[in-house]
């Protein structure tokens, strides 16, 4: 009998630890629309800054991330990647027919800061897209290492076939896309437009909102490669014969030595390094002998990749050419030193290289702008102008979905702190 009375009372308990179980996991899963109570975050909260861009924000409550100290995720090779996309906030289906139909390519060269990499990624990541980074040669064997764990979790995610040691304003960097794009033009996926982006980039409009852009009347089948007729004063970069000292600098060669003219009496232009191309147009760089003797013609020049897309995108073969599209095209929100009082009201943040890196204070003007991405911004220096501008955008790409929300796809949630230790948590948005 007492046997059968420990029996008994083993199955009780038992029977009560399971019902625990269940019911944690149970108010766990449940949509964040729901109260619960949860351990004190360690993570930083939101600057209250951030209320200013941030609909649904509640009186008396903080906004708190989900993803504390994601390098560190990352580099903890025991995680499994089914944990990994789910606990680092990664959107897992297409949030419209729209979006589906009308799938992305985008290119990233990145060398350096692993968390805004991450950030950068997970605010453009859509299952339906593909994307290839490139990792510079010379970044840290950490970063490459965590780098290529990420990108081993997605099926429309890889690492460029070959990658390049980066000089600023080197050929390399031109190199660098072009190799990415000679492996996208081999992805099943069917992608419709690249877009390139570096790792300090944040975007600004959704992915919903780049498929409607890339999709209008203006832009449908059109490349955006904004600039114009190389200046006068910009001639030296193509004129002048120049060397890359590899992944450190670009410099004259010689006393400066001259350059012949550029192939098939092509009118140089000047303009962005960063586009939208329609893979037509991808498959004539790769293709066509006029964008083979023209990049052979940049390899000494200064900064390529400012003339040699937009000169491309002047000529009447190439596919998408927009003749005279001038600086059409807001693909980047830009505060360059030099514009200064005229087109941006000052760096908040701070410059480098004359590029604001940038503040909380910048991102009003960020956001009126309504670029397709914005440059620059650094996790370390201005962390907070990272974590609003990030939280914004999720919000905003949550509100178009027409799909229902799952809790993992929220970045953070709303919470006051009461006496007993714990958070009251009412995650909305």
């Amino acid at each position: 009998m007492r046997k059968l009375e420990g029996a008994k009372c083993r199955f009780l308990l038992c029977l009560g630890i399971s019902v625990m179980v269940l019911s944690v996991f149970y108010l766990r899963t449940r949509m964040p629309t729901e109260a619960l109570r949860v351990p004190k975050p360690t993570c930083r909260s939101f600057s209250t800054e951030c209320k200013a861009f941030l609909p649904n924000t509640e009186e008396g409550k903080e906004w708190h991330h989900h993803d504390c100290k994601v390098e560190n995720y990352i580099l903890n090779s025991h995680v499994e990647c089914s944990n990994l996309t789910r606990d680092l906030n990664f959107i897992t289906r297409p949030l419209s027919l729209e979006e589906k139909d009308y799938p992305l390519a985008f290119i990233v060269t990145v060398h350096k800061e692993l968390e805004l990499f991450v950030r950068l990624l997970r605010a453009i990541y859509m299952p339906q897209n593909v994307y290839c980074i490139h990792v510079d040669v010379k970044a840290p064997s950490e970063y490459q290492a965590a780098v290529r764990k990420l990108v081993s979790c997605f099926e429309n995610t890889f690492l460029s076939s070959r990658s390049e040691t980066v000089t600023y304003a080197g050929f390399s960097r031109l190199q660098a896309d072009l190799n990415c794009m000679k492996d996208l033009v081999r992805s099943e996926i069917g992608w419709r437009k690249v877009v390139n982006l570096c790792g300090q980039d944040f975007p600004v409009k959704t992915n919903l909102e780049l498929v409607q852009y890339m999709q209008s009347k203006e832009w449908r089948d059109r490349n955006m490669t904004p600039g114009i007729k190389q200046p006068v004063h910009m001639r030296y970069r193509t004129q002048l014969q120049h060397k890359e000292i590899t992944g450190s600098h670009v410099t004259l060669k010689g006393k400066g030595l001259q350059k012949g003219p550029p192939p098939h009496n092509l009118q140089v232009y000047f303009g962005t390094a960063y586009y939208a191309l329609t893979r037509a147009f991808v498959n004539f760089v790769l293709e066509s002998p006029i964008a083979f003797d023209l990049l052979e013609w940049s390899k000494d020049t200064f900064s390529p990749d400012e003339h040699y897309w937009v000169t491309l995108n002047h000529i009447k073969e190439a596919p998408g050419s927009h003749i005279d599209g001038g600086w059409a095209g807001d693909i980047r929100a830009i505060k360059w030193r030099d514009q200064e009082g005229r087109i941006h009201n000052g760096c908040k943040g701070h410059y480098v290289r004359d590029i604001c890196i940038y503040g909380v204070e910048d991102l009003p003007w960020i956001i009126n702008r309504n670029s397709m991405f914005a440059n620059k911004f650094e996790s370390s220096t201005f962390p907070k102008a990272v974590d609003c501008l990030e939280l914004w955008h999720r919000s905003k790409v949550l509100r178009q979905a027409t799909v229902p929300i799952e809790p993992s796809w929220l970045l953070a949630t709303q919470s006051n702190f009461t006496s007993s230790g714990y958070y009251n948590v009412s995650a909305r948005a």
